[in-house]
């Protein structure tokens, strides 16, 4: 086993307790720092991979921001006490078989025959000058126009949320 299926499967197995304790843990804190965990192993996958973009896309938004925007929602939700003792829910059985349903598509995605990489994936990078500068010169000269609009969108949206969290304190 080589060095870096070995980090591989470190990664991989992370994010996948990660993901776990997202939906295992009762406290919405414990979770959210169970959702960094797999973001970052996410990233570290990514990393693996070769996609150094990627990584640092994953790093700065997710890990960064949507984390953050997760946990000042959470710190504004008020949670009843009833609630939290609550044992049976409604939607247990859907989610009971959706998680089944998911695990049968991943292990008929897991023994099918191995497919191997597209031709010249390799050489589309090297010819390209690597994945961060492809990505940039795509983003950059031919999307440069919707990356600004969506980027304004994402800014109003944050200030919209800024402000009605503000507007919904009590004081």
């Amino acid at each position: 086993m080589t060095l870096t299926a070995l980090f591989f499967y470190l990664f991989a197995a992370l994010a996948v307790l990660g993901a776990v304790g997202v939906v295992a843990f009762r406290q919405p804190i414990h979770g959210a720092v169970s959702l960094l965990l797999t973001l970052l192993s996410v990233a570290a996958l990514f990393l693996l991979r070769g996609a150094e973009f990627l990584a640092a896309a994953q790093i700065v938004i997710y890990a960064g921001g949507i984390l953050a925007l997760f946990l000042f929602a959470i710190m504004f939700v008020s949670y009843r006490e009833e609630e939290k003792r609550k044992r049976w829910h409604p939607q247990w059985p859907a989610a009971v078989l959706l998680g089944l349903g998911l695990v049968a598509m991943l292990l008929a995605f897991l023994l099918r025959p191995a497919a191997g990489a597209p031709a010249g994936v390799g050489a589309v990078q090297q010819a390209a000058g690597g994945n961060t500068e492809a990505i940039s010169e795509v983003l950059f000269r031919t999307y440069l126009v919707p990356f600004e609009v969506i980027s304004l969108f994402l800014l109003v949206a944050m200030v919209g949320g800024i402000l009605m969290a503000s507007w919904g304190v009590k004081r």
